[in-house]
């Protein structure tokens, strides 16, 4: 599916790269942590949210700050920064309502938006958000040594060739996944962003605190989360529901942080999305996805290029044209 990048500038000074997609309604999804525009189109675990989204809405997404195609030398990372970018993106795009959708850290920056500019807003989606970062839970001692462990991880293999340090980070967005999508996962991290402007988003994720806000909250709100989610536990998502007036909460059947097209919660997140925005209900296999066919032709294929499955079809076939003379040989043998 094409997209059309373009880029804008935010008031510090800063290029942003954002992307828009398809045609209808505006949905505006707030950059994750990694991203890039680019890398994301051919992506195995995120390319079906852009085929389903693009379907019927206008989707714009952007890469932040520091990461994928925008601006990658940049002085300040900070929550307030990442809040008046997405007031760029929007204004650059030309929009003036639509749906924001904020998983993960991008939930925070979605609800500040929110409470900001209710005008503006259409309908709120949360997915495997939190509304209080690490240093600001239950434990905020156990969790700074979480992510001093994470900062330590990012320092010593996120821009490596080899993909070990960042599977850690991996295993908990998708530990579901299939070694395709796993590998995907860890090239993301490495094209997204540098070590040094992944760690300074670790740190400042952590700082995330909007809590007290989210009772201000008057747009109407879907939070969808995993139940078996590691990243981000479900009791935050939780949180985030029970403190927003009248918001609906879906718990979903998965221990993926980040929904995978193979995963069946995510059919159910996107027919819960449909429902939501007033979209056409889904039907057939989920768009931007295998068929069963495909997956099944690509599974033969790929039994076929296995170099071991070849040797055995090769004894096999040895062996069979051996008991085939062999038994010749008998029945010559008794005339």
């Amino acid at each position: 599916m094409d997209q059309q990048i373009q880029y804008c500038t935010t008031l510090d000074g800063v290029r942003l790269a954002y992307a828009v997609t398809g045609e209808g309604t505006p949905f505006v999804r707030v950059s994750p942590w990694m991203s890039h525009l680019e890398h994301e189109q051919q992506s195995p675990v995120r390319r079906n949210f852009i085929v389903v989204l693009a379907q019927h809405h206008k989707l714009v997404r952007y890469d932040p700050r520091g990461n994928g195609l925008s601006q990658r030398d940049v002085t300040e990372i900070s929550f307030e920064r990442w809040v008046s970018d997405l007031e760029t993106v929007v204004d650059a795009a030309g929009i003036e309502r639509f749906a924001l959708f904020g998983a993960s850290q991008g939930a925070g920056i979605a609800i500040q938006y929110a409470v900001r500019h209710p005008e503006r807003v259409t309908h709120l989606i949360i997915n495997g958000g939190f509304a209080r970062g690490n240093l600001f839970r239950d434990d905020p001692e156990k969790e700074a040594k979480l992510l001093e462990l994470s900062r330590a991880l990012v320092r010593e293999g996120w821009g490596g060739s080899q993909e070990t340090y960042r599977q850690w980070f991996t295993s908990q967005f998708i530990p579901g996944a299939t070694a395709e999508e796993f590998h995907w996962f860890n090239e993301l991290q490495r094209v997204s962003a540098t070590p040094e402007m992944a760690e300074r988003y670790l740190v400042e994720a952590a700082k995330i605190n909007v809590a007290e806000i989210l009772p201000k909250v008057t747009t109407p709100t879907l939070v969808v989360h995993s139940m078996g989610d590691v990243r981000v536990p479900f009791a935050l998502g939780q949180e985030i529901a029970a403190h927003i007036p009248g918001a609906k909460l879906v718990p979903l059947d998965s221990i993926n942080h980040m929904l995978l097209p193979s995963d069946p919660a995510g059919r159910v997140f996107y027919q819960e999305l449909a429902s939501f925005l007033g979209d056409p209900p889904l039907k057939g296999a989920l768009p931007g996805t295998q068929t069963f066919r495909q997956r099944l032709e690509k599974t033969v294929k790929g039994v076929e290029q296995n170099w071991l499955v070849k040797v055995i079809v090769i004894l096999a076939a040895i062996t069979g044209c051996f008991i085939f003379g062999l038994e010749v040989w008998r029945l010559l043998f008794r005339h």
